[in-house]
């Protein structure tokens, strides 16, 4: 394992001390250092707080900031933040109008989430939205349901701005479920990815193999494949997608290309160009478009495709005004 770094023990915190250093202007540490969050806070604006296991990154610290989220709670590398955490945060950035967590569908953060939600007690305005776009599988190990994978990027920019509106709780709630429920992703690995602590690949895969529908922990997909040209790789994806996404694609959709970390810009964009020509052939109209490293798996090599099926108001709210670590763009 070669990895920058002084120790395993230290890695995360000393990742995000940096991290914090490194956008001070828009950023700063919560409570005890148990989450990131913006570093002015809108008075009666609902907040939207989001988390997971670190190793993703940008997601979740990364699109905290005006137009996105609030405060992300980092738990340690591909393990659910605490309950405590997303209890903090809560508390520190609900200015008035509430708070709205933004959860991926995997078990150990949807429970935290909940008894987040449980301890702010009666009569506090606390929601979730869950996030579950993966079509790759229904249930795994780590999920019952579909998994949370890139399109939990889609959800939070989406609310991020509809929330810096002036938008009430129920709204961004419901927004939140309908933006999901417009949105498909499914992912192929060529790599393993390596988890600091473990020191060794999470799987071996072989030279001229990939794994089609990985998740973004480095859990399995749906199958074991040779490897295949980037064609044939986004025919099947955005077959997939196109069919479970159904009428919803003759709305203007967004195309967004995710790399897991190791993979370069260059194939990002040869992914980019294999996925648009097949949504052509299935006569789905691009409206908006991204393609880079947001929602990654440490140093896995591979990517996923999402499409988001937009209508107006969410047109809007995608182009709506986003300044972020990751994301930027709009005054």
């Amino acid at each position: 394992m070669k990895k920058f770094m002084n120790s395993v023990d230290t890695v995360l915190t000393e990742s995000l001390d940096g991290f914090v250093a490194a956008h001070s202007l828009i950023l700063q540490s919560g409570a005890n250092h148990k989450f990131i969050r913006r570093k002015t806070l809108k008075k009666n604006k609902v907040a939207l707080i989001s988390g997971g296991g670190s190793g993703h990154e940008p997601l979740h610290a990364g699109f905290v900031g005006f137009g996105m989220l609030d405060a992300a709670c980092p738990g340690q590398v591909f393990t659910s933040p605490t309950p405590d955490q997303m209890s903090e945060a809560a508390a520190e950035c609900d200015t008035g109008g509430g708070v709205v967590f933004i959860v991926k569908n995997y078990e150990g953060d949807v429970m935290n989430f909940d008894m987040a939600v449980e301890a702010a007690g009666e009569g506090k305005k606390v929601r979730k939205v869950v996030v579950n776009d993966d079509i790759a599988v229904e249930n795994s190990t780590y999920t019952t349901g579909r998994r949370g994978v890139a399109g939990t990027l889609v959800v939070e920019k989406i609310l991020g701005n509809a929330a810096e509106q002036g938008a009430p709780i129920d709204a961004i709630v419901k927004l939140g479920e309908q933006t999901n429920s417009r949105t498909r992703s499914m992912g192929v690995a060529l790599t393993s990815c390596t988890v600091p602590a473990a020191g060794k690949p999470t799987f071996d895969i072989g030279a001229d193999e990939m794994e089609f529908g990985v998740g973004i922990h480095g859990e399995p997909g749906r199958r074991r494949d040779k490897l295949k040209s980037a064609d044939e790789i986004a025919d099947e994806i955005v077959a997939g997608i196109v069919k479970d996404l159904g009428k919803e694609t003759e709305k203007p959709v967004l195309l967004f290309v995710n790399g897991f970390g190791a993979t370069p810009l260059m194939e990002l964009y040869v992914m980019y160009n294999a996925a648009a020509k097949q949504l052509g052939k299935h006569g789905v109209k691009i409206a908006r478009s991204l393609v880079g490293n947001y929602v990654t798996s440490l140093d896995m090599a591979g990517c996923s495709i999402t499409v988001s099926a937009f209508d107006i108001p969410a047109l809007g709210h995608w182009d709506g005004a986003v300044q972020t670590a990751a994301l930027r763009w709009g005054r």
